[in-house]
Formats: C-alpha cells, sequence, structure tokens
C-alpha cells in the first residue's frame, strides 16, 4: 500500500482561503468584462464563503446535536 505525502502547512486553512481569494480577485480585475472574469469572481466568493464556513465550524459556540 502507498504512503500518503504529507504536507506541513505555514498557514492555516482560512488564511489560505482568504489569500486565494485575494489572488482570484486580483487576477479578475485585469481581465475585461466576460466569462473568464466571472468565473474568477465566482471562485474567489466560494473561496470566501468556505472560509466561513471554516470559521462557523471551528467556533468555541458550535455545539454537538443532542
Amino acid at each position: 500500500m502507498n504512503q500518503r505525502m504529507r504536507v506541513k502547512h505555514e498557514k492555516t486553512f482560512q488564511q489560505r482561503l482568504k489569500d486565494e481569494a485575494l489572488r482570484l480577485r486580483d487576477e479578475a480585475a485585469d481581465l475585461p468584462s466576460g466569462k473568464d472574469r466571472e468565473l474568477l469572481l465566482n471562485r474567489a466568493e466560494q473561496a470566501e464563503k468556505a472560509s466561513r464556513i471554516d470559521a462557523w465550524l471551528s467556533s468555541s459556540g458550535l455545539r454537538p446535536p443532542k
């Protein structure tokens, strides 16, 4: 059986998602209006949503169902 490669990340998952969203928005700003730009903006929005969901899931106020 093959062993999985482990990667030690220097940034948190939330920070990597925020950085990716910023990168995508910067890249979209350089493009003219159109399908490619909208795709990048949608991907940036998805990364931001994922960051918010991760923050919510890891919050101390979240309790398991009874």
